[in-house]
């Protein structure tokens, strides 16, 4: 569910001067009279403010979708992202969606906690996603998933939270009766997968920590590091690009897959450590006697045959500059 605090802000400054189209401003006039009765920024509003004015207004739908273009058409005509295009805003408006979510949400999770953390490659695969999984249950769209950085992801207080590249807020709130957060615990073994590869690139490396996982401290991102893509294709050799991020279509089919049971199977592999006992000895390579007798003719050969070879070329050569001297003749007849 996505939620914001917001501090009380004057905002007379930000509405002076402010064009609304004829057709806006009953449902813009009633949005900023609220905002001002309850301390919130009209411009730039944030998508938890209109989400909260919808739900304080109770109307049809169609006259909440007629506010919802008013808000929209104001900001992105004065250069700001429209608040009301966000999937809290659509929950509210859409009550059949907003239960649809919520009835999704533990099986996004349940299935997410089932799936193998160790392993190659399957707890590579499991891993990465049983996160994507998570996001899905927050209920932020395909699209804004593929675009979550590194650095947009964070726990406080046992709450997961993920902010998308317009600033909105999905946090995935612990359930009491439960002794940790499923979400919390699946996002960290995903970062240590991130985390390892940081200070040990390599898919040889990445095959024997899964195997045999170790612990790995989650240290603060690096400027580069927060701005590689959260979730990155996996190829069938277990390469991850940092810099390329998921497609939104890949994740559709990835999470109706997982919900279907039909998601794509990555058997275990064998981890086979080499024997520290074992040395390496140089096979002994036995030569033909007739070895070089056979190269020494097989030289001599080669050259006459291009010996041959350059007559033709001359040949060649001469009949080319013959026929260019009859074109040459031909344009100056001309």
């Amino acid at each position: 569910m996505s939620t914001a605090t917001e501090h009380p802000t004057d905002h007379r400054e930000s509405l002076a001067g402010l064009q609304i189209p004829a057709r806006y401003r009953h449902d813009w006039t009633l949005f900023t009279d609220w905002c001002a009765a309850a301390d919130h920024r009209p411009i730039p509003a944030a998508p938890e403010t209109v989400a909260l004015f919808v739900r304080e207004h109770p109307a049809a739908t169609a006259t909440q979708r007629r506010r919802l273009s008013a808000i929209n058409t104001v900001h992105t005509r004065h250069g700001y992202p429209a608040p009301g295009r966000t999937e809290a805003v659509r929950r509210h408006l859409d009550t059949t969606r907003a239960e649809r979510a919520e009835r999704l949400t533990p099986i996004l999770l349940r299935t997410a906690a089932e799936l193998p953390t160790s392993g190659w490659p399957s707890g590579l695969f499991g891993r990465r996603d049983a996160m994507l999984l998570v996001l899905a249950a927050t209920g932020m769209s395909f699209t804004d998933i593929t675009r979550l950085r590194r650095r947009d992801i964070t726990t406080i207080g046992g709450t997961l939270v993920a902010t998308t590249r317009a600033g909105e807020h999905f946090r995935l709130t612990p359930d009491p009766t439960a002794e940790e957060h499923p979400g919390v615990e699946i996002y960290q073994q995903w970062a240590q997968i991130q985390a390892f590869l940081d200070a040990y690139p390599g898919t040889h490396l990445l095959r024997r920590h899964l195997t045999d996982p170790i612990e790995i401290a989650l240290r603060s991102l690096t400027t580069a590091q927060g701005r590689q893509p959260l979730l990155c294709p996996i190829d069938r050799w277990g390469h991850l690009p940092h810099t390329q991020a998921m497609t939104a279509q890949s994740v559709s089919v990835l999470v109706r897959a997982h919900l279907s049971g039909r998601t794509p199977t990555h058997p275990t592999l064998p981890a086979t450590p080499p024997d520290p006992d074992e040395t390496w000895v140089e096979p002994e390579i036995v030569l033909d006697p007739s070895y070089y007798e056979r190269g020494t003719a097989a030289r001599r050969r080669d050259h006459q045959d291009l010996e041959n070879l350059a007559e033709t070329f001359d040949e060649l050569e001469q009949q080319a500059d013959a026929l260019l001297d009859e074109l040459l003749a031909v344009l100056e007849g001309l």
